[in-house]
């Protein structure tokens, strides 16, 4: 599979198999990452994997909280709302998740379901958990973006699955416990992987994309000469 190829096909896995991933698989994927590009090659990222008893107790506590109806209290606060169009991609993206799972719209299964799967990590069997020190700024949440690609892009290559989830770092607290991560770095988001189990619905779904029309525009870009 060449890099075009596993941009492509790379998709959000929202139901995985309880296979264990070895934990050389795991770190072949993150110290491949780490060569990913950043800012003044600052590096700001601190990557977190939990797997095994670790991550148990970690689904646990947010199932937990969950049931209790604890709200979540992200360290970085989540958009309150989405302006036009992007509110509208979003709508089309749970209208088309709703029919590949054969309910409706607006049916509260639908919700129930999205909560149920992420508060239980997808069952995921890794999380890898992206951090960055507090003080830095929007540009270095660029860089984290650009090394969560990586990570996704080299899991794809071992034949592993991945979605990138804000949910999975719903409860810092719990996570920074059972992590021991300081408190003065931000936990970003959460990174589920493992192998897809295509049994589900959910992940034979793959969600569109906008018109190359309406996202690129070429200025004086003119093709090649033979």
């Amino acid at each position: 599979m060449n890099v075009s190829e596993a941009i492509v096909s790379r998709r959000s896995v929202r139901a995985f198999k309880p296979d264990p991933v070895s934990s050389d698989t795991v770190e072949e994927i993150l110290q491949t990452a780490l060569w990913t590009a950043s800012w003044a090659n600052t590096q700001p990222w601190q990557l977190y994997a939990a797997a095994g008893n670790t991550l148990e107790r970690l689904r646990a506590g947010f199932l937990d909280r969950h049931e209790r109806h604890v709200p979540g209290q992200l360290d970085r606060a989540a958009p309150l709302e989405w302006p036009s169009p992007y509110k509208e991609r979003i709508n089309e993206l749970i209208a088309a998740r709703a029919a590949v799972i054969g309910v409706a719209r607006d049916d509260p299964k639908l919700q129930q379901l999205f909560v149920d799967g992420n508060r239980r990590f997808f069952g995921a069997p890794v999380v890898v958990y992206l951090c960055m020190e507090r003080r830095l700024d929007a540009w270095s949440l660029f860089d984290l973006g650009a090394i969560s690609q990586s990570i996704m892009l080299a899991a794809l290559e071992h034949g592993l699955g991945s979605i990138p989830a804000v949910q999975l770092v719903l409860y810092p607290d719990l996570v920074r416990g059972e992590m021991r991560i300081p408190e003065e770095q931000m936990l970003v988001i959460g990174i589920a992987l493992g192998y897809p189990d295509l049994d589900e619905p959910s992940d034979r779904f793959r969600s569109s994309r906008r018109p190359y029309s309406e996202a690129v525009t070429l200025i004086d870009v003119r093709p090649s000469v033979t």
